[in-house]
């Protein structure tokens, strides 16, 4: 197979690490970015601050509007990687329509639970699967992102239900892309229970978005013994029985298991929801947060924890 194409939509420490890396290892990536963060890339590269060291990157980037003109694309991406912020996926449909072929795979990185599935539903061409990523990383300022660990896995696959006429004709590109993951230095993981490793992870981030908000901490308070330590396991608890009632049955151990990450996170790391929230940014409150209160109803589980950090989130 010749050398895939790579198109990643967003350059913030999800897209820009993904990007980033890729096109470090010598593959073919463009990146969509815009305003400053994309004049800085132009002129000096993407620079990675990171526990190993300070480096630059050169990386092809542009805005949505100049990558292939207004017509449909006349030579696809074989991957295009979704890294927006939920509240920006829409914006990305028609770009995507216009851009991709039948044959290019579509993974959504966010970290809103189920992306995949809603995007698939406004595009009935390409194939969108589902993913996500695990990896410590920010904008620490334009053209800069901030590495705070050595984690940095991608999760993929496609939904149950899937047919076999649609998965059969991709393995080939899938196949490609672990191995231009793996030449990137990140782990590629294909698997064939997206939904439950999707919800394994919101299983993290959403618990540790919403004491990071509303206490105004960083992983240190969540590392330490303690009253907010006790919380983030009681909102990981609170998620598992929401996925017992879903039907996908997160592991028995998923808190321990979860704080394990949380414990191998840089003592000042945070999620970009909180920080999104202190700078009064738009942010991923209601997919993260409001979305498991609805989801609670819905399965009519209980979520006593959430619903009071909703409602102080509600009230910020």
């Amino acid at each position: 197979m010749n050398q895939l194409k790579y198109l990643v939509i967003g350059a913030g420490g999800t897209g820009g690490g993904l990007g980033g890396f890729l096109s470090k290892a010598g593959k073919d990536v463009t990146l969509i970015a815009r305003g400053a963060h994309l004049a800085s890339m132009r002129k000096r590269g993407l620079r990675f601050e990171t526990v190993r060291g300070t480096y630059a990157v050169p990386v092809r980037a542009c805005t949505m509007e100049e990558y292939g003109g207004h017509a449909p694309c006349a030579n696809p991406p074989d991957v295009i990687f979704v890294c927006v912020k939920g509240y920006s996926l829409d914006d990305t449909v028609p770009f995507i329509r216009k851009t991709a072929a039948k044959e290019t795979v579509v993974i959504p990185i966010l970290n809103i639970y189920g992306t995949g599935k809603k995007l698939q539903e406004k595009l009935p061409e390409p194939a969108v699967m589902d993913g996500c990523i695990y990896i410590a990383s920010e904008i620490k300022e334009p053209g800069t992102i901030l590495m705070s660990g050595d984690i940095f896995r991608v999760v993929y696959g496609f939904r149950k239900g899937t047919p076999e006429s649609v998965t059969e004709p991709l393995l080939p590109v899938l196949r490609a892309m672990g191995r231009d993951l793996e030449d990137a230095g990140i782990l590629p993981i294909f698997s064939g229970e997206i939904e439950r490793d999707a919800l394994r992870k919101f299983s993290f981030v959403s618990p540790m978005a919403a004491i990071g908000a509303v206490c105004g901490v960083s992983a240190a308070a969540m590392q330490e013994g303690g009253a907010l330590r006790s919380l983030f396991i009681s909102l990981v608890q609170e998620i598992k029985d929401l996925s017992d009632a879903m039907g996908i049955c997160l592991p028995e151990e998923i808190a321990q298991i979860n704080l394990k990450i949380m414990d191998g996170l840089a003592p000042t790391a945070t999620a970009s929801m909180q920080r999104d929230i202190r700078m009064g940014r738009p942010s991923e409150v209601d997919g993260l947060v409001y979305e498991v209160i609805r989801l609670g109803k819905q399965f009519h589980v209980p979520l006593p924890e959430y619903e009071l950090l909703a409602g102080r989130l509600a009230g910020k």
